[in-house]
């Protein structure tokens, strides 16, 4: 079976400061990914890793420095954009902030409707938003003539996911998708994904720093740190046996289900943010605990430890590929 969207070696530069003082920050550094028809692929990570400019690259939002993105074997370039209109759709991580507050919410679908020709008459297209909304819980009668304050965050939330599946797309970007839902609502959203991806076959690039859902929702899953996949495999492998110090790092920050056992957060955002970035060597370097004097000067490599990619110099010697 061929994938559905293939990047290949991505490369994202972006330029800092002014002419005397130019730095340039590499903020998608050479990551490659795959994602298969029907599967859940998640890129999980520390705020300031290069998750979500991935996904602008992803979307065509923002052109790559280097690098090649496939969907559906078509290489993506600067001058041909349609098709990423017509398969792949994204929903993103404000839901009040993707409607405005003084149009009703049922006319950006009809706009949707009318822009992709998705209906021949008013009639077909209540039909056609209807059934999508009864997809994600909700219904026509429910949502016409309302403004976006009359609905939750959640509702929001699924109102999004059912107007991004008018054009019956094969992928769906959601970047941090759950973030600003109400905790309670949080894995109805998630169970949402996995339904779109069993009943519809629909492919998620889910993006996220939150492990607890990309667990339950992933199929395989990349943890990214300043640019760089560190680790990447089946979310099993990844989050149930860490090899990477950084994954290990991210899995004990979870919060543990035991009140008796005190909760800190051992991965922050770093204050010299930029310096991790301008790193030589490998990026995690000046926060690993299992350092040598090699992470200092030299780039580790893409590393196959027991069918997981790992990039650290620990796993020298295991290499197989």
């Amino acid at each position: 079976m061929n994938n559905l969207l293939v990047v290949n070696d991505l490369t994202k530069k972006y330029s800092q400061g002014n002419v005397l003082a130019r730095v340039t920050i590499t903020a998608v550094d050479g990551i490659s990914f795959y994602i298969k028809p029907a599967e859940i692929f998640t890129l999980a990570g520390e705020s300031g890793c290069g998750k979500t400019t991935t996904a602008k690259v992803v979307l065509g939002f923002e052109e790559p420095t280097s690098g090649t993105i496939l969907h559906n074997g078509k290489l993506q370039t600067p001058k041909e954009k349609v098709w990423i209109t017509e398969g792949v759709q994204a929903i993103f991580q404000d839901p009040f902030s993707t409607f405005n507050p003084l149009r009703t919410v049922d006319r950006y679908f009809f706009e949707t409707v009318q822009n992709l020709k998705l209906a021949v008459s008013k009639g077909q297209a209540i039909e056609l938003i209807d059934q999508k909304l009864r997809l994600v819980g909700l219904t026509y009668k429910e949502f016409a003539g309302k403004y976006p304050n009359e609905f939750s965050g959640g509702q929001l939330q699924r109102i999004s996911i059912a107007r991004a599946l008018l054009s019956n797309p094969s992928l769906l970007i959601a970047d941090e998708p759950v973030s600003m839902v109400d905790a309670s609502l949080r894995m109805s959203i998630v169970n949402l994904f996995k339904n779109l991806r069993d009943t519809l076959g629909v492919s998620i690039l889910y993006i996220t720093h939150d492990l607890a859902t990309a667990y339950y929702v992933s199929d395989r899953i990349a943890i990214m740190f300043r640019g760089n996949i560190v680790e990447m495999g089946t979310v099993e492998q990844v989050l149930m046996n860490p090899r990477h110090p950084y994954s290990k790092l991210l899995r004990d920050s979870i919060p543990q289900a035991d009140p008796a056992k005190r909760w800190t957060t051992t991965v922050t955002l770093s204050e010299l943010e930029q310096e991790e970035y301008l790193r030589q060597g490998c990026k995690f370097a000046g926060r690993c605990p299992d350092v040598m004097d090699i992470c200092k000067g030299v780039v580790p490599a893409d590393l196959d430890v027991d069918g997981v990619l790992v990039k650290c110099h620990l796993y020298s010697d295991t290499q197989t590929t």
